[in-house]
């Protein structure tokens, strides 16, 4: 294998990006992340010094990188993490847990940690049986419970903003799914950034230009551990199988997903869709009767709606 140079120095490199024509070192791999983060964050202006930011983070790779990246960049930048009792015999919310609390452990920084089990009576599994939605997999009942919970531990804590480290390989799939179904309500509410509105707070993803291996690099070269394993539950998921779709195409032409995702954000901005739908939705939204969150329905929001069956 020949010796491949880093495009800024003569040391070896360590990672290699095609679609940049970019070979890097360890050292300004490692840079080049940081930087490009902090180029989306000021550039979509997501969150400014002054604010305090919770990092959702999962004890996996994109999520301890993100907050990693946050607190080296010197943002006011907690962590939170949401234990779904997720082990069906593997222990893999008990392994996920270990590793975002010895992430904080190592770095000094707060984490709150939410026993979905203690704060609801039952797992997201046991949740996902007792109600309608459960018939095949938890994986929407899961959206559903963690955007709720996100959204109560932002309010509990006061935080201006919620970061979370979906990765391009992530947003380029959920808008090929969209795509292929033509689903404009849900093709122009994908954003970087999910304004504040109604009581529900700010939402942004620093990280969705990034390719999945590009931030398992920086996780490898910064010396985190983090969780490896799938959560069992994703097995021969929709979403696993156009990652792997777009991996195909990504193969055969460098840059395509990252291409097709960016293309995407400026017909945004060009005002190809019509927000008008989406703004008159939010325009009214009620509350929760239960827990007062922002709802699209008259009386129960869609959480305390599955926590109403699951009692039955």
């Amino acid at each position: 294998m020949s010796y491949i140079r880093c495009h800024k120095c003569d040391q070896h490199a360590a990672m290699r990006m095609k679609h940049h024509r970019l070979n890097l070192c360890a050292e300004h791999y490692i840079e080049y992340i940081q930087k490009q983060t902090l180029r989306s964050i000021k550039k979509y202006r997501m969150f400014t010094h002054s604010e305090r930011v919770l990092v959702a983070v999962s004890g996996g790779k994109d999520s301890l990188a993100l907050w990693d990246v946050l607190l080296t960049l010197g943002y006011q930048a907690d962590g939170f993490y949401i234990d779904l009792g997720i082990d069906e015999g593997l222990g893999y919310s008990s392994k996920s847990r270990m590793m975002a609390e010895q992430f904080a452990q190592s770095k000094g920084a707060r984490l709150t940690v939410i026993d979905f089990a203690g704060e609801y009576g039952l797992t997201i599994g046991e949740l996902a049986k007792r109600t309608r939605r459960g018939t095949d997999k938890p994986c929407s009942v899961c959206g559903i419970a963690k955007r709720h919970t996100m959204n109560a531990v932002t309010q509990r804590g006061d935080y201006d903003v919620i970061a979370t480290g979906h990765n391009l390989d992530d947003e380029a799939a959920v808008l090929f799914s969209n795509t292929l179904r033509w689903d404009t309500d849900m093709m122009m509410r994908q954003s970087p950034v999910l304004e504040a509105h109604h009581g529900m707070p700010r939402k942004v993803k620093p990280f969705f230009r990034f390719y999945e291996r590009e931030t398992a690099a920086y996780a490898l070269l910064r010396g985190i551990d983090y969780i490896q394993d799938e959560c069992p539950f994703a097995e021969g998921s929709r979403t696993i199988e156009l990652k792997h779709l777009l991996n195909q195409l990504e193969d055969q032409s460098a840059g395509s997903k990252l291409n097709f995702y960016m293309n995407y954000l400026k017909a945004q901005e060009q005002k190809f869709f019509n927000r008008d739908k989406d703004e008159a939705t939010r325009a009214n939204l009620n509350r929760c009767l239960q827990c007062g969150q922002p709802t699209t329905a008259e009386g129960l929001c869609g959480f305390c709606r599955l926590l109403a069956q699951s009692q039955r």
